[in-house]
Order: structure tokens, then sequence, then C-alpha cells
């Protein structure tokens, strides 16, 4: 079995493996995607989750106060952004 090794986290992921049951290279994978929705940044985010409701037949008006209501509640808040802000981050 493949063991992957990132030294940066290794007590993270050792943490999880002790304390869940998941194998090393599981744990290692949750910790990468976590840390890679982290590290999305606000842009990024307001454009995945425009795509991800739209596609899910969400209008835009509901589209930018559901976003608006989540930026606050992200592990590093952005300023705040009007709907027109979003609107720009979406169709420039």
């Amino acid at each position: 079995m493949l063991e992957v090794r990132t030294p940066v986290h290794d007590d993270l992921i050792d943490h999880l493996v002790r304390t869940t049951p998941l194998h090393r290279g599981e744990a290692a994978r949750i910790v990468l995607d976590v840390l890679a929705y982290f590290d999305e940044t606000t842009e990024e985010y307001v454009r995945r989750r425009h795509r991800e409701l739209q596609s899910r037949g969400r209008r835009n008006p509901e589209i930018f106060a559901l976003i608006s209501s989540e930026l606050p509640r992200r592990a590093v808040a952005p300023p705040d952004l009007s709907l027109r802000q979003l609107r720009r981050i979406v169709y420039g």
C-alpha cells in the first residue's frame, strides 16, 4: 500500500488515524481536500457556488443573496461584498 506523506500535516493525519477508522492514505487525502477547500479565494468561492446553485435551477437574485449570507461564515471571512460586487466577480 502506498503511504502518502505530508510532513507539514503529519500530526493532524496521525490524529485522524488514531481517532477515526480512516487509514493513513485516506486521512491524508481528506486533510488535503479540506485545505484545498479553505485555500479557495473569495472570487473562486463565489464563482463555484454560483455555478453550483445555478445548476440546481436557482435564479441570480436568490443565488447572490445566499452567497452573501455564506461568505461571513468562511474560515477567513472576506470583507462585506455588495450584490453588485458579487455579480462583478461572476460576470466580470
